[in-house]
């Protein structure tokens, strides 16, 4: 059974992300920490997205800061001003909610950046098929320290969820390992009349969202959860140590997932790639590296070692050499990069381009079959077809106090050790000499000079040091 949560408008999501995240210490809110490069929070609301593309978000600390990073619009957000636990979330998001005319509502805590669609439409078609007020996902931890234990009946049925500083066996019953993964369904106008009975009656002072379970069981109200045993992705993220581990799982995953697909991901176990990142089967990606954002590797292009790339594009048949940098940068079909090349925001690199060792570029287009090859720095500038600059050239773009272009022809020559001073234009195969300061436009198929005419002066000859014996 699937359950068709964006035809009907009957199902929603609320996230919660309004925690500090103490533990994580840093200023940072805890939802913005980074696995693979983006939030947490940006996973979260991804695998959410098609179950409730326009779903709220509960925000609390540094709520503008949150806001801001993903790009909410005001219409989803609900403000937790005090953080008083995840029962007190609910209850600030449910006149939303209500408003939402939503029959049920999918509940994810912000810090789970692993979920993933396919487990919360199974966790709806299980509540759906129980006909159930509430369900939620439940693993089996190796480590369950610190999570909130599932108490089951002598039937097996769900009775409450007791967190862990409040869990007594002798209370409770025996410690199965179960725990609550933090992920729920509720069915709204079931769940509504309970949420204003919540208590902070516990360690904490705060209203736990898991006290419905108990308080449904006790209306008559049918609970299931769905055990997804030992999967540890499900976990949420409290600390530095889960956070890497959690960012472990998701890059071996994404890797495995490529490799299947037919890209050749040499030394895996070395490699990052986001999960925006695109690749086509055909493609080589060589550990260690690192790609994120909306980075994309056409079939045949190389990415070797130590690169980093972020929401860089790179052709068919390219070959990224190691050590280079590549920031929302462009490389087209056949062109080389690196080693050791620096392509800032802005570089566009056309069919057969070529950017060299030790070249920065910044809002540079270099047209086909152009190259740059050694020690270059090439910023808002603009190069026509087959053009060859030499090495320890400069464009001098900044005058202090604003950008200037530069703009080279086809066919151009720039001799090595040459500053060109924007705004300059260089005309259809030109040649500039090597050492040129250039700050006249150059006209089509003209040699430009500009250096002092060398002279040989003789040298005095020195005295020599007295010996002082």
């Amino acid at each position: 059974m699937v359950i068709e949560t964006n035809s009907d408008g009957r199902t929603g999501a609320l996230i919660l992300a309004a925690g500090k995240g103490t533990r994580m210490h840093s200023e940072r809110p805890k939802v913005l920490q980074t696995i693979l490069g983006e939030p947490m929070l940006a996973h979260v609301l991804r695998a959410i997205d098609p179950v409730c593309p326009q779903g709220l978000v509960v925000l609390g600390h540094k709520a503008e800061e949150v806001q801001t990073t993903l790009d909410l619009p005001d219409a989803r957000i609900v403000t937790q001003k005090q953080q008083l636990g995840t029962g007190h979330a609910v209850q600030c998001a449910w006149p939303n909610i209500e408003r939402q005319s939503w029959k049920r509502c999918v509940v994810v805590n912000g810090d789970a950046p692993l979920v993933q669609v396919q487990t919360i439409q199974d966790l709806l078609c299980k509540v759906e098929n129980a006909g159930a007020a509430l369900g939620f996902l439940s693993i089996e931890p190796q480590n369950p320290a610190g999570y909130g234990r599932v108490v089951r009946n002598a039937q097996g049925r769900v009775t409450a969820i007791v967190e862990a500083k409040d869990f007594s066996e002798r209370e409770h019953g025996p410690d199965a390992g179960e725990v609550n993964a933090g992920i729920y369904v509720l069915d709204v106008a079931r769940i509504g009349p309970l949420l204003d009975r919540l208590s902070n009656a516990n360690a904490q002072n705060e209203y736990y969202l898991t006290d419905l379970i108990d308080m449904a069981t006790a209306a008559g109200e049918t609970i299931v959860a769905l055990n997804a045993g030992q999967d540890p992705s499900l976990l949420g993220v409290n600390t530095p140590s889960e956070l890497v581990a959690c960012e472990e799982l998701l890059r071996s995953r994404l890797v495995r997932q490529w490799l299947d697909q037919g890209v050749l991901v040499r030394s895996p176990e070395q490699v990052r790639i986001g999960a925006l990142v695109q690749l086509t089967p055909g493609a080589e990606i060589c550990g260690p590296c690192t790609l994120t954002g909306k980075t994309s590797v056409a079939e045949g292009a190389v990415v070797s070692e130590y690169c980093w790339l972020h929401d860089a594009t790179v052709g068919a048949g390219a070959r990224v050499y190691p050590f280079s940098h590549l920031e929302r940068a462009d490389v087209g079909d056949l062109c080389a990069v690196g080693p050791y090349a620096r392509l800032r925001p802005g570089t566009c690199l056309h069919r057969g381009a070529k950017i060299g060792n030790f070249v920065e570029t910044k809002k540079a287009v270099l047209g086909p079959d152009s190259k740059a090859n050694h020690l270059s720095y090439l910023g808002d500038c603009e190069l026509g077809s087959g053009v060859n600059i030499g090495a320890g050239t400069i464009t001098c773009n900044y005058d202090g106090a604003n950008k200037h272009r530069t703009d080279i022809g086809d066919g151009v020559f720039i001799g090595s050790n040459s500053a060109l001073v924007a705004p300059v234009h260089i005309g259809d195969n030109a040649l500039v000499g090597a050492g040129s300061t250039i700050t006249k436009d150059v006209p089509a198929k003209t040699l430009a000079v500009a250096r002092v005419r060398q002279k040989n002066l003789a040298l005095k000859q020195k005295a020599k040091d007295h010996d002082h014996g």
